[in-house]
């Protein structure tokens, strides 16, 4: 028996009672506490989320728009390939990464497992490219250029290759139709980043993961119009991934097709001719520095004279743009921006700059006239020019003696700028200028150089005016560097006593600036596609028009047709007095003076041609070939980097060029049959009712006949 009285038991069982109460009412406190929190603070946040769990989506990629040329010829346009790609979420998943799945993976697409380890990994500070910039959630292309043999192993074997696929997808393809390659123009596709897909949510054209977009030329500038919109499909599941219904589907939407102003056929001819002048110039020797010229890189532009329109645009070093379809290897990566490469990314007809030389001259006989002197009064073309103990020689020191504007002009005389230069110079103040004219300058501007011509096509450059702004600016960069150089400089150190000098001086438009300037030397820079602006301007009367390569954008159903129209931004500085001496004086260019020799036999009088050569020096390089040229309906400006003479290594070029366009055979007649485009296509292909875009039938691009290469001449 228990000694404990009643009393104290019962006291004990009231204790535990009270304790459980409590215990029971604070889980029941607890409880509702968090059903409110969840139900009604967080409600609305916890319902969406609940629905989210229960709706998976489809993505649909859309058609991307394709790009034609001016005949409907597809430059870029999809086709159908077995795809095979990975998904690196279920690869992460495994004990080993995926590295077992990707080496087999590798054997049975006769790959590296290297190479096929590259494309799955995921971009960040610190990866090397190339590498997987897309969403990580997203399938990552392995290859686009699977056999029907391989996917079959793998959908068969599918328990060896867990996380890949492999099907038919729609693939960006670049046809390079009769040869027309055009890859600097058109650009390349990659995968979207998170980055970009945020920034395009409130846009009027919102990114998805599947989406690629342009990085370069046409695929970036037209991008929102040529990618479309996915579609996308939502279906309700259940907990176990079960489809219960389908929640709302929106179809894909293709993209719009752009038709261009290139012709694929003198496409194709702009680009084998600068590819043949280069390599005919590394065959040449260069007298001046005893070894072959380099023909490193080149440009040319085809541009219609009236509209501005670009008929061909041509880069070199170029490239194969399907390298990127499928995503790019680490070997093709590195052969297009690597330190060797030589950088064919570049679109060097809007992206290189170099000094003009003698095609400037245009630039700097209009500002004399502006100045005062006239175009046809005498000025003395000697073999050298003196400005005090500085003597600055003409082209192989030839002289012609007296001779107006005009005439220096087709000669190239440099002497006659010189003088012309160096005396408006003396009047602008010389070293200590009040109130300057900067006639030289001024004019260049009004030229339009030292700013963007605004083409449509992403990255051009605005090239230098190196006026006095410019060189002030430069010198405050530069001066502290300069002068500590020049503070240590000793007797016989020239780099230190030039250091010392531009410490002391630069900031002032020098004698010997004013004089190399005016035949486009010095700190000069300008691009291809300013020169072809500007000699198209000359050409049609005085007109600088934006150069456009896009011509239409066009629905998929052909309903809604935007046409891009030429756009004019500003005239060039002359009267038409002016425009018709220089007009006639760059016509006794190919006559009667420097470039005569290369349109030896043209049908001049059916055909009447302007050019003007030029022959740039580059300090620790080999001279720069330039050789810009118009006809009433076309205008062709070729650049050839460490190439030789304007016309010693352009011409042949640019006069097959021609040739193509007009039928001009190697006797200089003329045969319509022959003819790619003797005048400038104004309308758009055919669109039929359901959208689709008639393309021409295109061959080889023709082998012109003329002459590659003579005996050099000078320039």
């Amino acid at each position: 028996m228990s000694n404990i009285p009643e009393s104290g038991r019962t006291s004990r069982v009231n204790i535990r009672l009270i304790v459980i109460q409590i215990l029971v009412v604070s889980l029941l406190v607890t409880l509702g506490g968090r059903l409110w929190y969840l139900q009604i603070r967080n409600g609305d946040q916890y319902t969406a989320e609940a629905a989210n769990n229960h709706i998976q989506q489809v993505i649909a990629p859309a058609t991307r728009g394709s790009i034609l040329d001016a005949r409907g010829v597809p430059l870029a346009d999809n086709q159908t390939r077995l795809v095979v790609s990975a998904n690196r979420t279920d690869l992460m998943k495994m004990k080993d990464k995926g590295h077992g799945v990707l080496a087999r993976l590798a054997s049975v697409l006769g790959m590296k497992p290297e190479d096929v380890a590259v494309k799955v990994r995921l971009c960040d500070a610190k990866t090397p490219k190339p590498c997987w910039s897309g969403s990580p959630y997203q399938p990552i292309p392995i290859t686009d250029a699977a056999t029907p043999q391989q996917a079959l192993q793998i959908r068969e074997r599918a328990e060896d290759f867990p996380g890949i696929t492999a099907e038919p997808q729609a693939v960006r393809r670049y046809g390079a139709p009769g040869g027309a390659n055009a890859a600097q123009v058109l650009g390349y596709l990659s995968p979207v980043t998170s980055d970009e897909m945020q920034k395009a949510k409130q846009s009027n054209s919102p990114l998805v993961r599947s989406d690629q977009v342009g990085r370069s030329g046409l695929e970036r500038q037209y991008d929102a119009q040529l990618r479309g919109k996915a579609g996308v499909t939502r279906y309700e599941v259940d907990n176990l991934g079960r489809v219960i219904g389908k929640a709302k589907s929106d179809k894909p939407e293709p993209g719009s097709n752009l038709i261009t102003s290139i012709d694929a056929r003198v496409q194709a001819i702009a680009e084998r001719e600068l590819d043949q002048a280069m390599k005919d110039a590394r065959q040449e020797l260069d007298r001046n520095t005893g070894v072959n010229y380099k023909a490193d890189a080149g440009a040319v532009v085809v541009m219609e004279s009236k509209t501005g329109r670009v008929v061909a645009m041509a880069s070199n070093p170029t490239y194969d743009p399907n390298v990127w379809v499928g995503g790019i290897s680490g070997k093709d990566y590195q052969a297009l921006t690597g330190d060797n490469s030589d950088y064919p990314l570049l679109n060097r007809a809007i992206q290189a700059q170099a000094a003009p030389g003698s095609i400037f001259k245009v630039i700097s006989a209009t500002a004399a006239v502006k100045a005062g002197y006239s175009f046809t009064d005498k000025y003395n073309c000697s073999s050298s020019y003196n400005i005090g103990r500085q003597v600055f020689t003409n082209f192989e020191s030839k002289g012609y003696g007296p001779i107006d504007i005009g005439r220096a002009l087709e000669v190239s005389c440099d002497t006659v700028f010189y003088d012309l230069a160096y005396k408006q110079w003396q009047k602008d103040g010389g070293n200590n200028p009040k109130n300057p004219k900067d006639w030289f300058y001024k004019t260049a501007r009004q030229f339009g150089l030292g700013k963007e011509t605004g083409i449509d096509l992403p990255g051009e450059v605005r090239g230098r005016v190196p006026d006095r702004d410019w060189k002030k600016r430069y010198w405050e960069a530069n001066k502290d560097t300069w002068c500590k150089q020049g503070a240590k400089a000793q007797p016989g150190d020239y780099a230190g006593q030039i250091a010392k000098e531009n410490c002391e001086s630069f900031y002032r438009m020098r004698a010997g600036d004013s004089v190399n300037y005016s035949i486009g030397q010095g700190d000069t820079l300008v691009t291809p596609i300013q020169m072809a602006t500007i000699y198209a301007a000359i050409s049609n009367g005085g007109t600088l028009y934006n150069p456009t390569v896009g011509k239409a954008i066009v629905s998929p159903d052909g309903k809604r047709i935007e046409q891009i129209k030429p756009q004019a931004h500003g005239r060039l500085p002359f009267d038409a007095k002016t425009r018709d001496q220089l007009d006639g004086a760059l016509a006794g260019v190919a006559t009667e003076g420097s470039a005569a020799w290369r349109f030896t036999g043209w049908p001049q009088k059916e055909i009447p041609m302007h050019a003007k050569t030029g022959t740039a020096e580059v300090a620790g390089k080999q001279t720069t070939s330039w050789f810009a040229t118009y006809t009433k309906d076309y205008t062709v400006v070729m650049t050839i980097s460490q190439g030789g003479t304007g016309s010693g290594a352009s011409g042949p070029a640019v006069r097959n060029i021609y040739n193509a366009i007009y039928g001009v055979d190697g006797n200089g007649k003329i045969d319509p049959a022959k003819a790619l485009l003797p005048a400038p296509q104004n309308g758009l292909p055919r669109i039929d009712k359901d959208g689709s875009i008639e393309a021409a039938h295109i061959d080889p691009a023709p082998s012109p006949s003329a002459t590659r290469r003579e005996d050099e001449r000078p320039q």
